[in-house]
């Protein structure tokens, strides 16, 4: 495993990252999630293979997702030892702090995710969208006081454009509160869209960018058309579901033929070249995709393979930002 810092900050974290979505009671939309049982291959395959970066979210299978992650740390791993990461935005109960960016609902859920995380902090502290109904400074002046009180160490953001993020930023500097160091964002040979504007200001800022689905949900780590059990039912999935996509994961699939590699390798490597992006967010069910992740950084694809990765790709609508 390759390691490197988190944006401007001294925080470690390694190349991959865990994605803890795929974890849980399989409450909610996430019937896949695997439980503790199922799941534990997994956890003890990311420690074997140097992958202390874990990513989860309050709202992932209503909470289960966080429970399930602490009870790995404890069981495969130490604290001391896993960047842990989680994030606040979307719904949790029907209550003023039940979601959104308000200083109630941060002051709330902070508390309730580490409650379920069996931890009395987090390394890093995520919004999970941008909250239009909240005025940036109340959030931001929030998310200082949850760091000042030790219950998290760094901010990271997700998913938003590009002059909210700098809006959010530059009041943090005005009032002197901690900074996001990471975005979160979707990015894949798939979905390019954060080129044009986010990763030039992330950049120029120094802020790292981890991103999420860099697999577009698996489309890119098979053939088209290929079906998997999560494939008809997963409307994540489905927004892959363009005429333009077909040439994209025909020219990953010949780049791996030729390479003798998995397509999820290929793609991957396509992510990790890029010079702001830390650490993709694999969401593993099964242990090859682990695998087959840590393996992409070996992986230095030549000037024509990247002509070939992006030739077909054409502009689109960002997705994913609410």
């Amino acid at each position: 495993m390759d390691y490197t810092r988190l944006g401007p900050s001294g925080l470690t974290v390694s190349r991959i990252a865990l994605g803890c979505m795929s974890f849980g009671a399989g409450a909610g939309k996430n019937d896949w999630a695997l439980d503790d049982e199922a799941a534990a291959p997994v956890f003890r395959q990311a420690v074997e293979l140097g992958i202390t970066f874990w990513d989860t979210a309050n709202v992932y299978s209503g909470g289960s997702s966080e429970e399930v992650t602490g009870r790995a740390i404890q069981q495969y791993s130490r604290r001391e030892s896993v960047v842990l990461a989680t994030k606040v935005f979307f719904e949790m109960h029907g209550g003023p702090g039940g979601s959104g960016l308000s200083r109630k609902a941060i002051m709330e859920q902070i508390d309730a995710s580490l409650r379920r995380l069996g931890t009395d902090y987090v390394d890093l502290y995520q919004i999970h969208r941008f909250d239009p109904d909240t005025p940036v400074e109340e959030t931001m002046e929030a998310l200082h006081d949850v760091v000042k009180a030790g219950k998290a160490r760094y901010l990271g953001a997700s998913s938003m454009w590009a002059w909210q993020f700098a809006t959010m930023q530059h009041a943090a500097d005005l009032g002197g509160w901690t900074r996001f160091v990471s975005m979160q964002d979707q990015y894949s040979l798939l979905q390019r869209e954060e080129e044009r504007e986010m990763f030039g200001l992330l950049a120029h800022q120094g802020v790292s960018s981890i991103p999420w689905s860099p697999l577009a949900k698996g489309r890119l780590a098979r053939p088209w058309g290929e079906q998997t059990e999560r494939s008809g039912s997963d409307s994540l999935q489905r927004r892959y579901d363009d005429e333009s996509n077909p040439p994209i994961v025909a020219a990953v699939q010949r780049v791996a033929e030729q390479r003798g590699v998995p397509m999820a390798q290929v793609a991957l490597a396509w992510v990790l070249r890029n010079p702001v992006v830390a650490a993709p967010i694999v969401g593993p069910t099964k242990q090859h995709h682990l695998a087959d992740a840590a393996a992409a950084l070996d992986i230095e694809l030549g000037p024509e393979e990247v002509e070939a990765l992006e030739a077909a790709y054409t502009p689109r609508l960002p997705s994913g930002y609410s």
